[in-house]
């Protein structure tokens, strides 16, 4: 991949993450730290789905993975985030599935079939992240938004076949990621929740402030060290 950036004229760096290791984060952000470069635009776009098992640190994959790999991760290289810059989340509308986000349950492996409940869990975090983020951080631009449904592996196996027709290539997801994190369109906007380049309604769970705030300060003793 790096090769083809360079080979098109553009540049990259490699950076080692683990996002279902409290302490590779911390590593990658320390690295990035060092090169005392600016960081214009960050998404948070990898995760797993329809997954079995607990990180590093404990915590289920879903939640550990994507929720407070992303979480740690944004808050450690926040010194790098210039003025205006774009923090982006990418979430699911799956997340509107999530009736509570189980802040009790997060350690030890998922308790129902494919995690489904944590990875809905985890998506509705991602959105109320950025609404959190926004509010403490007014210099940026912070958005959460839906790819649509797309051909990955985080499609379980068992449905693929009957949905493929319905999948988007992950080339055609990623048009609303780029539009987050660079159009124009968007200055003067953050916190809020977008799919197919038009904002939406989150679920009542993931528009809730007080639940924000709470999970932003139980976030931060979860990754704490």
């Amino acid at each position: 991949m790096l090769d083809q950036i360079k080979a098109e004229g553009g540049s990259a760096q490699y950076l080692h993450l683990d996002l279902a290791s409290l302490r590779s984060v911390r590593e990658a952000a320390s690295n990035f730290l060092e090169g005392g470069r600016p960081l214009d635009v960050l998404v948070n776009n990898a995760g797993v789905g329809a997954a079995s098992g607990v990180t590093e640190d404990g915590f289920e994959v879903h939640w550990g993975v994507n929720h407070l790999g992303h979480f740690l991760l944004t808050n450690q290289l926040a010194p790098a985030l210039v003025e205006r810059a774009r923090v982006v989340s990418v979430s699911s509308d799956w997340h509107y599935r999530a009736r509570s986000l189980h802040l009790d349950q997060v350690r030890g492996r998922s308790w129902v079939p494919f995690g489904l409940g944590y990875y809905a869990a985890s998506k509705a975090a991602n959105i109320l992240f950025i609404r959190e983020l926004a509010g403490r951080h007014p210099e940026w631009g912070c958005h959460a938004m839906h790819p649509g449904l797309t051909d990955t592996n985080l499609i379980p196996w068992p449905i693929r076949p009957v949905i493929r027709s319905s999948l988007l290539t992950p080339e055609a997801a990623s048009d609303t990621v780029i539009w987050c994190a660079v159009s124009d369109e968007l200055a003067g906007q953050s916190g809020l929740y977008y799919a197919r380049r038009q904002v939406h309604q989150a679920s009542p769970l993931a528009s809730d402030d007080s639940v924000a705030a709470e999970l932003w300060e139980r976030s931060v003793g979860w990754t704490e060290g």
